[in-house]
């Protein structure tokens, strides 16, 4: 089965399929930092033109290290960051912000971390249960209308919560938790198919519990790949509005998951991988 490898975020904007999420890239030291500007450009050698990030990843700090790592970045590179949420020092050390004047100063912050003039994916970390919905997009949509925002995504919403966002403004893309042993968000996904949205699943890898699952085993064997590997492949393969965002500060765990890129199952593979997630 061949799966296409490039995917128009909003009908325009091609980038290759397989991201990298940066949420892990958050160093403590100096030697740390150092390690994590390797990865982040090695991503970028590997092919990779789909970046995630968001203020909540270190406060601030994953996007200054990827702006530090890789600007001025390559002209296929698009870095996706997400606002949303600010810190707190209570409770579980964030809050929804999704006031459209905090909402605003949100991007102006991470213009200046990621030195960008426009934000090309834009995505709301949460949905504010305080402010109404239409308010929240409507300050994204005003941003875009500026300048200053490419195109406008959701994270961690339900299909109902998609459909009337998209009464608001343009969605282009959602980004919830799936992966082959967890399709709690097929809904979405499917709602994301019918509308041509870009799903960008977080966690796509099972959170390294793939390798026990005998099914996912056998076919690793099978086409001598990694377990890994055979649930991005998986991912690439179930649907084509799919953008998995695989994530580490390892480089061999980067060149693992960028492999999966070469990874190509047979219809009764798939099948197979579908099925032993039934029982997950």
């Amino acid at each position: 089965m061949t799966a296409p490898t490039t995917f128009r975020i909003g009908g325009d904007l091609e980038v290759r399929r397989l991201g990298f999420g940066a949420m892990h890239l958050r160093p403590d030291t100096a030697e740390a930092r150092a390690a994590c500007v390797v990865v982040a450009r090695r991503a970028v050698e590997l092919g990779v033109t789909l970046i995630d990030t968001a203020h909540m990843y270190g406060w601030g700090a994953n996007e200054d290290l990827l702006a530090e790592a890789l600007h001025p970045y390559p002209a296929d590179l698009l870095i996706a960051t997400k606002v949303g949420i600010r810190r707190t020092t209570s409770g579980e050390g964030w809050r929804h912000a999704g006031e459209p004047a905090d909402l605003r100063a949100q991007v102006d912050e991470a213009l200046l971390r990621l030195r960008l003039d426009r934000i090309e994916l834009l995505q709301l970390h949460r949905l504010d249960p305080a402010v109404p919905l239409p308010d929240q997009l409507g300050a994204l949509r005003d941003l875009r209308d500026e300048g200053k925002v490419g195109r406008i995504g959701l994270s961690e919403v339900t299909a109902a919560e998609l459909a009337e966002a998209r009464t608001v403004v343009d969605i282009a893309s959602v980004q919830n938790r799936y992966n082959l042993l967890d399709r709690e968000h097929e809904p979405v996904l499917k709602a994301c198919e019918a509308a041509g949205v870009a799903f960008l699943p977080w966690r796509p890898g099972a959170a390294g519990t793939s390798g026990a699952r005998s099914e996912i085993a056998a076919v690793a064997k099978e086409l001598d790949a990694t377990p890994t590997q055979v649930v991005l492949a998986w991912l690439l393969t179930h649907s084509p509005v799919i953008l998995p965002i695989p994530g580490t500060t390892s480089i061999a765990h980067l060149e693992e998951n960028v492999g999966s890129n070469a990874v190509s199952l047979t219809q009764d593979q798939y099948d197979r991988l579908d099925r032993a997630s039934e029982s997950a």
